[in-house]
């Protein structure tokens, strides 16, 4: 059975929306055959990423820069998962109040670094989530689970 990890920081009403949104992506019924686990990002392991065909991650961008949580989550998995890994579909959403280009920029890096492969823009939202930004969550989780279950490209 195909599995989609979701590694989440969600210490705010706004991030706890934008999780909820990518979970109700992923309970569409015709991804009923992809398991989905999800893990706070301080608890989530190499295990969870090298038995997942898929990750979504989210989180906040604090003071320009990814939620120390996501930085800790990304150091302890790095070099477990370097080589097992390489072209890991992924997705990312990032939540902010106002800029999130730091927190955009370093993941990217460290993405890039672990070779994974991108299915969907990262989601940046600042501010209070808008409808249109749960859609977009909602339809992140959707294609990344479907990709991680080979229904997608």
């Amino acid at each position: 059975m195909p599995r989609l990890l979701v590694v989440h920081h969600t210490p705010s009403p706004a991030l706890h929306s934008l999780l909820t949104a990518v979970l109700d992506g992923v309970a569409d019924p015709a991804l009923a055959d992809v398991e989905v686990v999800t893990r706070p990002a301080l608890v989530a392991s190499a295990a969870d990423v090298l038995e997942a065909d898929g990750v979504v991650v989210g989180g906040p961008v604090n003071l320009g820069y990814l939620a120390g949580a996501l930085k800790h989550f990304f150091d302890q998995i790095y070099y477990p998962c370097l080589e097992d890994t390489v072209g890991r579909p992924f997705a990312a959403y990032l939540h902010g109040n106002d800029d999130l280009t730091g927190g955009l920029v370093a993941l990217e890096k460290i993405t890039t670094g672990l070779r994974w492969r991108r299915v969907q823009p990262v989601l940046g939202v600042t501010g209070a989530p808008s409808l249109d930004d749960l859609a977009a969550c909602r339809e992140l989780g959707a294609v990344t689970a479907a990709t991680a279950a080979g229904l997608l490209g």
